[in-house]
């Protein structure tokens, strides 16, 4: 009995060193991104990563504002090169988005909303 519980705290050390390793691994690649679409587009993104499994599902990639240094189709390949090369395996899915900042309200108002529903028995 008592070698049995020794067994099983030992195989649960173990899996949580592996989960322990992913996490920390994943944030120094993430890092890693970070800086090399800091040097490319002249702005740095905040990096964040999702892992499921052992394997890497979505890299997501936020940029504090639309940079006007490259064109989208650029970004997104220099995007796509940084995470393939910078983490280990390729994520299933990359996420690539611009924060548009805080929203003004407009003084100009327009009228209500008009639906487009059509009424039905009339």
């Amino acid at each position: 009995m008592l070698r049995l519980l020794a067994i099983v705290l030992l195989a649960a050390g173990l899996a949580a060193c592996d989960a322990t390793n992913t996490v920390t691994e994943g944030f120094q690649q993430a890092r890693s991104v970070e800086s090399e679409l800091e040097a490319s587009a002249g702005i740095k993104p905040q990096v964040g990563f999702n892992w499921q499994n052992g394997r890497l599902v979505t890299v997501t990639i936020v940029f504090p504002k639309i940079p006007e240094t490259k064109p989208l189709r650029e970004l997104a390949e220099d995007v796509r090169a940084a995470v393939g090369k910078q983490f280990k395996q390729g994520p299933e899915n990359v996420v690539l988005a611009f924060s548009l900042g805080k929203v003004v309200p407009s003084t100009r108002t327009d009228g209500p909303a008009r639906s487009q529903i059509a009424s039905i028995g009339r």
